[in-house]
């Protein structure tokens, strides 16, 4: 995982809508430039060449403090109009961030590169001493979108892409949260995962509200194509495609991956001790599958590695939810974690067979993402073939859609002190109903005591039930609600169990 933080240090920022240069190409062809696609499909065809991720300076050998210290400058390389409603930043290379990506923005009816000279950014003399003019080798490390997401007037960043091949996004009264990538290789694997990167970033003219986006993605494994059309609003909405080319045979590839952030919840509090009664960007995982059933994961900081794999056959869509949105659930004013979104992706082509993988890595902090979901195809992709998947990604506010009469609102769990070597589950859900059953099971261990019962003031159903894992490490659980004749009435709640830190429940 790579560090999330540094990225989003400086996000929403809001600027006023403001002039800028307009580029120009020193040579064009005569006919619009190809789709980037087939750069993609001409990479693939050749071995990976792999970069120096040496840096001229004044971009080599910066601290933290440093790379922040280095600002786009407004009309240069910082809020460059785009059409009417959007706007442009630059972002400097540094840091995490040697590799060059060359930025394409329109240009005389086509397209041209911008070049990267450091008289593009201010520099902060707390960390820079003089300044040369050129820095041979040097490329961006991504770009910034901004859109009057808040106000009519004021440009809200909307989109970063920077770092490997990821990019987040947020819509209206949103700050930054989890993560989306073009693709993933390898994770929560035992090898070292492999971060496949965007070498080229396309932008084509904005249309009113909407703005494509096009990027070439290349690692050892696969060279690939992403085209995005970004559609910013209360909900920020894309339409992605990914095209991979592969190199090698995959078989441990990631479709559509989301990378989030849990630390603490109700579901195992004690893992850190501070004043915040939950931290995290996302809480659970939802997947609605191909058998029209809902599932309701909640997310778990576990203490080593857990990879889960929910097989289906044509999923509809899968998303990691933050769930909570009152400040009073987190406490935290600074991060603002009840703002942060969620993002659901959708599948708008047929995906086959395969699973929907959720990787929970250990944290003891909340500055490194440790959470993972993506969808696998049952079927390794073959050396020197091509595949496409399209989908939907919608960045939200929003609680998710169940289709039940009886949606989750919360799950906690606890030590049982009275009875030690047991753990008390406690799973909330909106709505009452008559003849309501509990259908509860477990991969191993016992469970036990489960009741029913309505909470006060109409706030709900609650189910609680016991857990005796009676020596074994793991156990997966599953609850669903059903009424009189049998039929689900709740989304499948599952969650895994496993042990604490210190060996307990």
């Amino acid at each position: 995982m790579i560090a999330r933080r540094l990225v989003i240090s400086g996000a929403l920022a809001a600027v006023m809508m403001a002039p800028g240069l307009r580029l120009r190409a020193d040579s064009l062809p005569d006919a619009a430039p190809p789709s980037l696609l087939e750069a993609a499909r001409a990479l693939a065809a050749t071995p990976y060449t792999p970069g120096t991720g040496m840096l001229p300076p004044p971009f080599a050998g910066l601290s933290y403090d440093a790379y922040r210290g280095i600002r786009p400058i407004p009309g240069r390389a910082a809020i460059l109009p785009h059409g009417p409603r959007f706007a442009v930043d630059l972002l400097p290379p540094g840091l995490f961030f040697p590799d060059p990506v060359t930025v394409d923005l329109p240009a005389d009816g086509g397209f041209a590169p911008v070049p990267l000279t450091p008289d593009l950014f201010d520099f902060d003399a707390r960390y820079f001493d003089a300044i040369p003019d050129t820095a041979p080798g040097a490329g961006f490390s991504g770009l910034r979108l901004r859109h009057p997401l808040n106000a009519p007037d004021l440009l809200d960043e909307v989109l970063v892409v920077q770092g490997a091949s990821y990019f987040r996004a947020i819509g209206q009264a949103m700050v930054y949260g989890l993560s989306a990538r073009a693709v993933a290789l390898g994770t929560g694997g035992a090898a070292p995962e492999e971060f496949p990167r965007f070498t080229h970033l396309r932008l084509h003219p904005a249309q009113g509200d909407a703005v494509r986006l096009e990027a070439v993605i290349d690692s050892p494994s696969l060279a690939g194509h992403l085209d995005m059309v970004l559609r910013p609003g209360l909900d920020t909405v894309m339409e992605v495609a990914v095209t991979i080319l592969t190199r090698r045979e995959i078989a441990d590839i990631g479709v559509a991956p989301l990378t989030s952030m849990y630390l603490k919840g109700p579901m195992r509090a004690a893992v850190s001790d501070d004043f915040r009664p939950r931290v995290h960007d996302s809480d659970v995982l939802v997947i609605d599958n191909g058998a029209g059933e809902t599932l309701w994961r909640p997310i778990a900081n576990p203490a080593r590695v857990e990879t889960s794999v929910f097989v289906d056959d044509g999923p509809a869509g899968f998303g990691l939810w933050q769930t909570p949105r009152d400040f009073e659930d987190f406490e935290d004013s600074e991060a603002r974690y009840h703002d942060r979104p969620s993002a659901y992706v959708e599948a708008l082509t047929d995906w086959g067979r395969g699973g929907v993988v959720l990787v929970e890595i250990p944290t003891g902090d909340e500055f490194m993402d440790n959470i993972v979901a993506f969808w696998r195809p049952e079927a390794p992709l073959a050396a020197g073939s091509e595949h496409r998947f399209a989908y939907r990604l919608t960045w939200t506010r929003a609680a998710p859609f169940a289709g039940h009469a009886l949606p989750v609102r919360q799950s906690r769990s606890g030590r049982e002190h009275d009875r030690p070597g047991t753990r008390r589950f406690v799973v909330d859900f909106a709505g009452t109903g008559e003849e309501l059953g509990v259908d509860l099971s477990a991969s191993a261990g016992v469970v036990s005591g489960a009741s029913l019962f309505a909470l006060p003031e109409g706030r709900g159903t609650r189910v609680t039930f016991l857990l005796a894992p009676e020596g074994v490490d793991l156990a997966d659980l599953r609850l669903v609600l059903r009424d009189g004749g049998g039929v689900a009435v709740s989304p499948v709640w599952i969650y895994r169990w496993t042990r604490a830190r210190d060996g307990g429940v």
